[in-house]
């Protein structure tokens, strides 16, 4: 069990989560034009948060993490609010194969800095991509490594000039960032902090 199967149960309890979500779906909008004939897919999707907010404007919806916890939630909203265009699938993409279906769109939404090879999963979600689609990453900006504290391994937030440079390299055009959040915390010493978050796209 890690620690997000953990905080899976009362995850969707954290009003600024919502929040966050919201904010990030409508980034999304703005940035791509989306319509009933779309195919998404979420990767590190939780519990759905941004998902059930683009739901209504896609076809279906693949949502995918590798937490049993986050998923089991998922399943549970999924059944409880009758909604039968979202597919769950548990998977890891940098070990596991990628699905067969082609997308559309796919976002993710502060999962890259959990992953050590950001190069391999740009690769991985272009070749998911149908021609002329989406891809749409919200991330921390480059921090501190106050946001997760000394234990975190991951990435301290990114560089957008250098998100974009990968971008770029892995086959992507068209490449646009906007701040679309910002994630506010008080520190120990009680001081306010604030982490923006951005969102990149880019077209196949």
């Amino acid at each position: 069990m890690n620690e997000f199967d953990i905080k899976a149960l009362t995850w969707d309890d954290n009003p600024q989560f919502a929040e966050r979500s919201k904010h990030i779906a409508d980034k999304i909008c703005e940035h791509v034009s989306l319509n009933k004939e779309m195919d998404g897919f979420e990767y590190g999707c939780g519990t759905g948060l941004i998902s059930f907010n683009l739901m209504p404007y896609l076809k279906s919806i693949t949502l995918a993490d590798s937490s049993d916890g986050m998923l089991n939630v998922l399943r549970n909203k999924i059944r409880k609010n009758y909604v039968t265009s979202m597919e769950v699938l548990k998977t890891d993409l940098i070990i596991d194969d990628i699905p067969e279906k082609k997308f559309d769109i796919i976002y993710t939404a502060l999962t890259l800095h959990h992953i050590e090879d950001i190069e391999t999963i740009l690769a991985r979600f272009y070749k998911m991509l149908n021609n002329s689609a989406f891809l749409c990453v919200a991330e921390l900006d480059k921090e501190d490594g106050s946001f997760h504290g000394p234990d975190f391994h991951g990435h301290k937030g990114f560089d957008r000039d250098e998100m974009k440079n990968l971008f770029e390299r892995a086959g992507f055009k068209n490449v646009r960032v906007d701040t679309c959040y910002e994630i506010k915390r008080i520190t120990e010493q009680n001081q306010n902090v604030s982490y923006p978050v951005f969102l990149m796209t880019g077209e196949k």
